[in-house]
């Protein structure tokens, strides 16, 4: 359920530009964004950082694509979320002296120091790659393959990542759980 709550706006923006094109698509994602973040806010009282963050990015790039008229704009939009991701990742270490997804992930699963290290650098890699991804699509394809690609293409990656990152992990955690028997 959080998954397809996390994907709310991304849906919604699907369907919008569907029905109404990219203009309407875009003024709804803003606006899913909100109510996304008011929910979140009426049940945790807490928002997480990415939420925010995901909403000034949509509220800036969606303003910029409506106010100016250019679709140009809430193309950009994923490749920054992703590439602050990804900057976020990679920075986190060295300025806070925090991994961000051994923070994220810490209760569910224990990895030596080395693994968590990887598993930060790999996922700051990966955002990094969906963010030029997003370009080349946006740049050289129709804004409907765009649109397609931004709802089905990423979440194919996303998925085969976490499945390819999960075998990683699985078969790492194998090896320890025979140590401790």
């Amino acid at each position: 359920m959080k998954f397809l709550f996390d994907l709310f706006p991304v849906i919604l923006f699907f369907v919008t530009f569907k029905m109404y094109g990219i203009y309407a698509a875009t003024a709804v994602a803003i606006a899913a964004t909100f109510v996304q973040i008011g929910w979140v806010w009426f049940r945790h009282h807490k928002v997480d950082n990415m939420l925010w963050a995901s909403l000034v990015i949509i509220v800036i790039f969606g303003s910029a694509t409506l106010i100016l008229q250019d679709e140009t704009f809430i193309k950009w939009k994923p490749s920054v979320l992703y590439w602050l991701f990804a900057v976020a990742l990679l920075l986190a270490p060295l300025i806070f002296k925090k991994n961000l997804i051994r923070t994220m992930m810490k209760e569910q699963i224990k990895l030596p120091e080395p693994i968590w290290v990887h598993l930060n650098t790999t996922w700051a890699a990966f955002f990094a790659s969906m963010g030029a991804v997003n370009l080349f699509v946006a740049y050289n394809y129709s804004t409907e393959t765009w649109v397609n690609f931004k709802m089905f293409g990423f979440m194919g990656l996303m998925l085969a990542f976490i499945v390819l990152q999960g075998l990683f992990l699985g078969k790492y955690i194998e090896k320890n759980n025979d140590k401790e028997i």
